[in-house]
């Protein structure tokens, strides 16, 4: 039966796992360790993706503010444990792993430091999918020698067809995209649309890779992967069973078993998969503390069209304020404020900047309170809506201000000297990555630094707590137990058995 399905096809589908930071990012708010990573990296290592999506979206932020983790140690890290797999990393166009348009000599510099660290493929979005937002993050990737994955992020409005993506994707194959991502980070693409617009895609661009993003939100998404690889798309992003579905992705294992023994098996083992889905079922374990609470099918999604992350901001945003009884007409008040800002696609930063005004609106009043992101957004700081603006709903957040119609960053002045100079002024011996972190997330890279200084551990400890780990969960993989561990390591696994298997693991707050 392994043989069966482990056989590849005469045009294969290739997987792309996004376990690593998309999944635990959608189900654990990006909680995921690379302590955690490492025991099962090997087996990873020779699972035959096409990629490992690990890093990227909010990892970096969280792993500095929560975890106490170097984001660009990781990258190396896990290079150096999966050599023969490319590191994938998710990047928001210009503004790179933030939540605001950087300028252009930050873009250019996190993409050399990012692919010196390890990272071998860019899916490089824009919010807007403003073409004008990914020109230097594109170029840059391309000077460095790395995989540019051009992405449309897909939505539904009166403003957005199949033809109006297809027209995008000319303008990203025209930069160098030497593969498209199709993003439905809502669970929006139903089966037939995913079919048309493979299809459209492939024929205009067949030199062209299409790579497929679902989120599992409106339970439509393996449908639509199935009708994807009919049309010949050539990439489908999944997650390992145990971190699948919900508002994550389709299980890796089961679009697998269904391909297998076509002529587009995908030539994966399912064995080797069934050990690194009980891997991280039980690593799931230990980060109950942070389950998201939409880890089921809701269809509600196709209605609101809000993914399933950005509902769990709204209930917190209401529960601070002791209204999450008026959940349901934020809900109403999304779709209004996201039609009259022009239609944007609901994902970082728009979801927040939507999210936020509209739930401002319910509790406040329509528009009686504007946030500046909002402004920002209607003064065309962070590029071109997809559609008109109301007029009324722009005069009640920017007055007769006019907005700009040049590229955002335009307006920009370099940002490193001047981070640079800042922190000289602190007295921080600081690395050129840390420089970066720092342009990216001032004050939570500050209180890491301040963090690390204090706590780092040495070496020998985090190698003895990942082989502490693999030991405890039964991980039968001797080379990446071994590969690079000091000799004198008895010390450290003893401590980190105890607090592995202390009572208070269930409780962790990393």
């Amino acid at each position: 039966m392994t043989k069966t399905i482990s056989s590849s096809g005469r045009n294969p589908v290739h997987i792309t796992d996004v376990m690593l930071r998309d999944a635990h990012q959608s189900l654990l708010a990006t909680r995921l360790r690379t302590m955690h990573m490492l025991p099962i990296a090997d087996k990873l290592n020779r699972a035959g993706y096409w990629s490992l999506e690990m890093w990227g979206g909010a990892t970096i932020d969280s792993m500095m503010r929560f975890l106490n983790e170097d984001p660009w140690e990781r990258v190396r890290v896990l290079k150096a444990a999966m050599p023969d797999t490319r590191m994938q990393m998710l990047m928001r166009g210009q503004n790179v792993v933030g939540y605001r348009n950087y300028a252009d000599d930050v873009v250019r510099e996190f993409v050399r430091l990012a692919a010196r660290a390890g990272i071998d493929v860019f899916r490089v979005f824009d919010a807007l999918n403003d073409i004008r937002n990914l020109q230097t993050s594109i170029d840059a990737i391309k000077q460095n020698g790395k995989w540019v994955e051009g992405t449309i992020s897909y939505t539904k409005s009166p403003v957005h067809s199949i033809e109006s993506f297809v027209k995008y994707a000319d303008e990203l194959a025209k930069m160098g995209a030497q593969s498209i991502c199709i993003k439905d980070m809502a669970g929006l693409l139903d089966p037939k649309d995913a079919y048309e617009l493979v299809g459209a895609l492939k024929q205009a661009h067949p030199e062209v890779l299409v790579h497929m993003h679902c989120h599992y939100t409106s339970g439509m998404a393996s449908m639509s992967y199935l009708k994807a690889v009919e049309a010949g798309a050539d990439i489908l992003d999944c997650a390992i069973s145990s971190l699948s579905m919900g508002t994550s992705g389709p299980p890796t294992e089961t679009m697998v078993a269904v391909l297998a023994e076509t002529d587009r098996a995908t030539g994966m083992d399912l064995e080797l998969l069934k050990d690194v889905s009980e891997y991280f079922r039980n690593i799931r374990r230990l980060y109950h503390a942070w389950e998201s609470v939409f880890t089921g099918v809701d269809p509600d999604v196709l209605v609101w069209q809000i993914p399933g992350g950005m509902i769990s901001n709204l209930s917190a945003q209401l529960q601070q304020q002791g209204a999450l009884d008026r959940m349901d007409e934020v809900m109403g008040e999304v779709p209004q404020v996201r039609a009259e800002l022009g239609y944007p696609p609901l994902v970082t930063p728009t979801s927040q900047i939507v999210g936020t005004q509209a739930t401002l609106n319910v509790l406040m009043g329509r528009y009686k309170m504007v946030t500046k992101e909002t402004k920002a957004y209607v003064l065309g700081q962070y590029g071109k809506p997809p559609g008109p603006i109301d007029p009324e709903v722009q005069k009640l957040c920017i007055g007769e201000e006019m907005p700009i119609t040049s590229r955002p960053a335009d307006s920009l002045e370099p940002e490193l000297p001047k981070r640079r100079a800042e922190l000289d002024a602190l007295g921080i011996n600081y690395s050129e990555e840390d420089l970066m972190s720092y342009a990216l997330f001032p004050q939570v890279a500050l209180e890491f630094f301040s963090r690390r200084d204090r706590t780092e551990r040495p070496k020998e400890e985090i190698a003895a707590l990942a082989a502490a780990l693999a030991d405890l969960l039964g991980v039968q993989d001797e080379a990446a137990q071994t590969r690079g561990m000091p000799d004198r390591r008895g010390t450290w696994a003893a401590a980190a058995r105890r607090e592995l298997t202390s009572d208070r693991v269930s409780t962790w707050r990393y």
